[in-house]
């Protein structure tokens, strides 16, 4: 069964950093564009940060760009995704997802195949 299993999370005051981890297990990780996805409290779940299976390409929500990055380590299995200069509206659930895809990034939701079960992170003013 596919596990992804994301780390990372806590609480940070504003300005702050974080780095999220998310281990995946029993899939072909290197086949797989991987996603980052959060979902603040009343509010839909939404696309933070996505990056191709070689790592060569990324995508950044227009709220995180310049402040985030997404990496991710085939050899570990592992996706990041530092979180610099943190912000109060950056309090959210956290979510890693993988979609199985040959080339590029993959930007919608419902094209996701597996998924984490998430990491709370807080960023207090």
């Amino acid at each position: 069964q596919v596990q992804l299993v994301e780390s990372g999370g806590g609480l940070v005051q504003a300005g702050g950093s974080l780095r999220l981890s998310c281990a995946a297990s029993k899939l072909t990780f290197s086949a797989y564009a991987m996603g980052w996805f959060r979902q603040a409290p009343g509010k839909e779940r939404g696309l933070v940060a996505a990056i191709s299976r070689s790592g060569s390409s990324t995508y950044y929500a227009d709220g995180v760009r310049g402040r985030f990055t997404i990496s991710r380590d085939n050899a570990k299995n592992t996706v990041y995704l530092q979180m610099n200069s943190l912000k109060p509206e950056d309090t959210a659930v956290y979510y890693c997802s993988a979609d199985y895809r040959l080339v590029g990034t993959t930007l919608a939701e419902k094209e996701y195949d597996y998924w984490g079960q998430g990491t709370q992170v807080t960023v207090s003013s």
